[in-house]
């Protein structure tokens, strides 16, 4: 059999299994086939095995047993992806790596630069600085400042085939309920409270890996949420960086990232969706291009600039003074954007059975404003003082009304005969100028259309802070987003009653947006907030449970978390504070926990650990080599398992979570 024939005979069988195929493109996708093949992949093989041609081409017979020739197999797939990339690729335009196209990779990051410092490392003095510039009132310039992090961030890539397995919805643990009357760390969690469609009927808080959390909520919210708005991390790869934490993740590596959690989230939107996403200018065109191929070019609905820093921060360059913000619908066509509302009534003195209302004169004033401008619209008008009657014939006993200014110039007016026919009787006026009689248009109190230009005090960065503040105290977080942001976006995307998610959660300023626009025009929005750090619980819900007592509202949020198994003992890796600390952990490492299946134990411990090359890395170096032993696939518990009495995980939590994903 010909290459030509052989690679068909390839494709028609590897079709059997979907995975192996791209589903955008609806055509092999040999980058995971080649995962799969290094993996000795018990499906791919059977498959190929099965097949006469395919058995003889990629198996070597040895005595009675017949042995994967997988780098012939992976030489092959590299002979037909040339055969075919001028019609695969021709036309398609994207983000790309070394391994291909960045949306057709298996690959997957499961963990995050996290945004504030909490996890201690083993930084040196020169390790973990931030270096930006602030403008000083006393000396009216631009200082450079510098600033430690606190943190030391491990990002991990997973390229496994064994996703499924990750992706399986995790065990619930630790659940709390807090409402107006709760004390600072809630009250356990009796009952969940579902609507009629098996829905939550409370606000929810969830702490963990945001991946694993939005597939563990597909099974309930999938088609359910109306707005997602998130603030990722910037990917800044600068030290002219205001925000004070490992912000440098590999071009490749974030792109994936954000991938990873965009795919989820589009199948989490309502048809009638939207999403925002916070960036700043280094990201902005690789997100581009990365949204437009999640969500389609032609589903994006604007490209925002927030004014976030009136003043300016300078970058060496350009003092720069705003954000961008993306916008996609999940379906154009279904989506609305309101106008903003807020009361400006006072800017509308008059009033009828209609509305407010203010006057501006019908005849044109300005540039433009001639007879010779808009001839067309130099027509009489007539009026009734007697019946208060507006019409276009003359008639007896009407008076004629012309636009001529007090000088005796021709202008002309604003509206069309036909506009003022139709809306004479409730949208004109006729007053007594001057012995003059003048006709006035009603402008009636409307809101704003939104611009792509957001420039308001209320967008900075410090008013954010100061909001923070006020309900959790000093220090709590560095540069939350403004809640006006926040809730602003939400007024001109939601309804009263929709589902908003914020995976990005940090200090709640998406749960303080909703509670606020709830509580300005009578809503019942739902939040869901998903945040790994520890600061969670202190910060996060206790800004929530703060803003519901403070303003006494009926309202109540549940917070639970993702049950953590190999999670654990990477936390306590990464809190070690020096090489001793770590060699103690190594007996419970492998004595209770998941590790990779090549990780040869015995060495590590009687010979790697003891070497001098080894007790010369640093304390970083040696912390990412125990953290590489761990199986990723065994991060948190999956619900299926979490009967097994070795997670230790309790008959009511796990009640709870059956309780949560019921189908009810």
């Amino acid at each position: 059999m010909n290459n030509k024939n052989l690679k068909q005979n390839l494709i028609d069988v590897l079709k059997k299994e979907e995975s192996f195929f791209d589903s955008d493109l609806k055509e092999l996708n040999y980058i995971k086939v080649k995962d799969f093949a290094d993996k000795f992949d018990e499906k791919l093989i059977s498959l190929l095995a099965d097949n006469k041609d395919l058995k003889e081409k990629f198996f070597t017979k040895i005595k009675d047993m017949y042995v994967f020739n997988v780098q012939d197999f992976k030489f092959f797939l590299d002979e037909s992806k040339v055969d075919n990339s001028f019609t695969k690729y021709s036309n398609i335009i994207g983000l790309a790596n070394n391994s291909g196209l960045i949306k057709n990779i298996s690959d997957v990051v499961l963990d995050f630069p996290f945004k504030d410092c909490v996890l201690e490392g083993g930084q040196s003095s020169e390790e973990g600085i931030d270096t930006y510039y602030e403008f000083s009132d006393k000396t009216e310039k631009y200082e450079e400042k510098k600033t430690k992090r606190n943190e030391v961030f491990f990002n991990q890539v997973l390229a496994d085939n064994e996703i499924d397995r990750l992706y399986e919805r995790k065990a619930l643990v630790n659940w709390k309920r807090f409402t107006g009357s709760s004390k600072k760390g809630g009250e356990p969690v009796k009952e969940i409270k579902l609507d009629k469609t098996g829905l939550l009927q409370e606000n929810l808080v969830i702490k963990g890996n945001n991946l694993l959390a939005l597939h563990s909520l597909k099974s309930k919210f999938t088609g359910k949420v109306k707005v997602i708005y998130i603030d990722p991390p910037y990917n800044t790869r600068t030290e002219a960086n205001t925000f004070a934490y490992n912000n440098n993740f590999n071009q490749s590596a974030w792109l994936t990232f954000m991938r990873n959690r965009l795919k989820v989230a589009k199948e989490l939107l309502a048809e009638d969706g939207i999403i925002f996403i916070d960036i700043d200018h280094y990201e902005l065109f690789y997100l581009g291009v990365l949204t437009d191929e999640i969500f389609g070019y032609e589903n994006r609905l604007g490209v925002l600039a927030v004014v976030h820093n009136l003043s300016g921060r300078y970058n060496g360059y350009f003092s720069v003074a705003h954000e961008n913000k993306i916008v996609y619908a999940k379906n154009k066509d279904k989506a609305v954007i309101k106008e903003f509302s807020y009361d400006n009534s006072k800017d509308y003195p008059l009033e009828d059975e209609i509305s407010k209302y203010k006057t501006s004169g019908l005849q044109r004033t300005g540039a433009g404003s001639r007879r010779e401008d808009r001839p067309n619209l130099f027509y009489p008008i007539y009026y009734s003082p007697k019946s208060n009657e507006i019409c276009l014939d003359k008639k007896a006993g009407y008076i004629e009304i012309l636009p001529i200014d007090g000088k005796g110039v021709e202008r002309r007016w604003r509206w069309e005969k036909t506009t003022v026919a139709e809306n004479w009787k409730t949208e004109l006026l006729v007053k007594e100028v001057k012995g003059k009689h003048k006709i006035y248009t009603k402008d009636r109190i409307k809101g704003d259309r939104p611009k792509t230009l957001w420039q308001d005090r209320k967008y900075s960065g410090k008013s954010g802070t100061n909001e923070l503040k006020k309900l959790v105290g000093e220090g709590a977080f560095s540069y939350p987003k403004s809640v006006d942001l926040v809730k602003d976006s939400l007024q001109i995307s939601t309804n009263k009653d929709d589902i908003i998610l914020d995976f990005f959660g940090g200090s709640g300023t998406t749960a303080q947006a909703v509670l606020e626009l709830n509580k300005e025009d009578n809503g019942s929005r739902k939040f869901i907030l998903v945040e790994q750090m520890n600061y969670i619980e202190s910060t996060t819900t206790t800004r929530i449970n703060n803003y519901i007592k403070q303003n006494r509202m009926d309202v109540t949020f549940v917070y639970t978390e993702l049950a953590k198994w190999n999670e654990k003992i990477k936390e306590d890796i990464q809190g070690a504070k020096d090489l001793n600390a770590l060699i103690k952990l190594f007996d419970i490492l492998y004595e209770k926990y998941f590790l990779n299946y090549n990780v040869k134990i015995k060495d590590f411990k009687t010979k790697v650990i003891k070497q001098e090359e080894f007790k010369k890395l640093t304390l970083d170096q040696q912390k990412k080599m125990f953290l590489r032993m761990l199986d990723l696939n065994q991060m948190y518990v999956n619900e299926s398992e979490m009967a097994d009495t070795k997670y230790n995980i309790s008959s009511e939590d796990q009640k709870l979570t059956k309780a949560f994903y019921s189908k009810k």
